[in-house]
């Protein structure tokens, strides 16, 4: 089963557009760092100022190695930001910092589908790890009920990237908003800003539409075997 063309097959537009996806983040990014802010503030600062436009109190902004390893922490109310990001003053690392700070609004305002998203996570996690090794038991003893069940708690991995997508494209939609509003950016800003913030939202898309032709793929096999 692992080796199965037809797998490969099935996952090529979501490896496609995978690939393409972070070739755009990647090009959108190197281009958005060399343009300094015209507002001169830093990554950080732009998500301090955010959050407070916002009415938003109690967040801890932190620095965390890695690149573009930045991410806040539902719940625990932390905004963790990147070398690149935290203390420069580039659009890139504007428009990233906004990013992160709009789920943290998100967070606040007890936005449904991040509420729905932070439910799932125990559960897709178990399904991302365990759904494999359930299927291929399932497939390797010829037990159609266990391949069945692994189907079912691989689902879990597709309904936690179905419910990211709205979180992910509202936080970017807060951010512009909250940059432009703000006026810590300029409208001419903003172009740059989004060209950032829509490349890294086709990143989303492309985990969802593998793990979409992955259950295809599983319930093809599940099918044929049945």
């Amino acid at each position: 089963m692992f080796f199965d063309p037809l797998y490969f097959l099935f996952l090529l537009p979501g490896i496609a557009l995978a690939a393409w996806a972070q070739w755009r983040v990647h090009r959108a990014y190197k281009e958005a760092s060399e343009i300094m802010s015209e507002r001169n503030i830093t990554g950080a600062q732009a998500a301090e100022l955010v959050l407070q436009q916002a009415g938003v109190s109690g967040v801890q902004i932190e620095r965390v190695e890695g690149f573009l390893s930045d991410h806040y922490v539902p719940g625990e109310h932390i905004l963790r930001l990147s070398p690149g990001v935290y203390g420069r003053k580039s659009l890139a690392a504007l428009g990233i910092a906004a990013h992160e700070a709009g789920h943290a609004i998100q967070d606040d305002r007890r936005y449904g589908p991040l509420v729905i998203r932070n439910l799932l996570v125990p559960a897709a996690m178990i399904g991302s790890n365990a759904a494999w090794l359930v299927i291929a038991l399932g497939f390797g003893l010829q037990m159609f009920g266990l391949i069945v069940a692994g189907i079912a708690v691989f689902s879990l991995t597709v309904l936690f990237q179905l419910v990211n997508l709205p979180v992910e494209f509202d936080a970017s939609s807060r951010a512009k908003a909250a940059l432009v509003q703000g006026e810590l950016i300029s409208l001419e800003e903003e172009a740059v800003v989004a060209k950032v913030l829509n490349a890294a939202a086709l990143t989303y898309v492309a985990a969802t539409l593998t793990s979409i032709l992955t259950l295809l793929y599983f319930i093809m096999r599940a099918s044929g075997r049945d």
